[in-house]
């Protein structure tokens, strides 16, 4: 077995027992940051790495898009959001966005760097099911969404770029790296 599939095999290892890692809160905190985080990291990579802006404006329609389809289904549905007070669960935004900026990434840069995105958005889909705020089809409807409205307006970047995403073990944890060569 590779080195690469390893790295794999311990982050998914990561991702499926994180409740035996973190309290429920630290689960939940984690998808709050990576609602945002994955989008602003697909932003970031066109404003600073690409020599247009077309790339941007493609970004701008995809979250843009998949923010308005999410929020209004969430008003015309008013779907109950399982042991909690409160409606508009269907369809989940942190799953909309996180998965927007991850199919963003691998539509734009391909599937080295968007493989982990999507991993990362899962993750962050599953935080909102553990937290008991989504169940199983909002987070899907969320990650439709997302991933719809990046296959409609995203297009691959026409220069090929050198970014690498990379995952080790420490003996602390895992460690996520992210390398742009110039």
């Amino acid at each position: 077995m590779g080195k690469g599939m390893k790295n794999w095999m311990i982050m998914l290892l990561f991702v499926a027992l994180g409740k035996g890692y973190a309290q429920n809160k630290a689960v939940e905190t984690s998808g709050d940051i990576l609602m945002l985080a994955i989008p602003v990291s697909a932003l970031a990579t066109t404003l600073f790495y690409e020599e247009d802006n077309k790339g941007t404006w493609q970004f701008v329609k995809v979250y843009g898009t998949s923010f308005v389809v999410t929020q209004s289904l969430k008003r015309i549905i008013a779907k109950d959001r399982p042991e909690h007070n409160g409606t508009n669960a269907f369809p989940s935004g942190h799953s909309s966005n996180a998965f927007s900026g991850a199919a963003f990434i691998q539509r734009r840069y391909g599937w080295k760097v968007g493989l982990p995105a999507y991993a990362l958005a899962a993750y962050t889909g599953w935080t909102r099911i553990d937290a008991r705020k989504h169940d199983g089809w909002d987070v899907l409807g969320g990650a439709v969404i997302g991933i719809g409205s990046a296959y409609l307006f995203a297009t691959p970047h026409e220069k090929k770029t050198q970014m690498d995403l990379t995952f080790s073990k420490t003996k602390e944890g895992c460690v996520v790296g992210f390398i742009y060569t110039f």
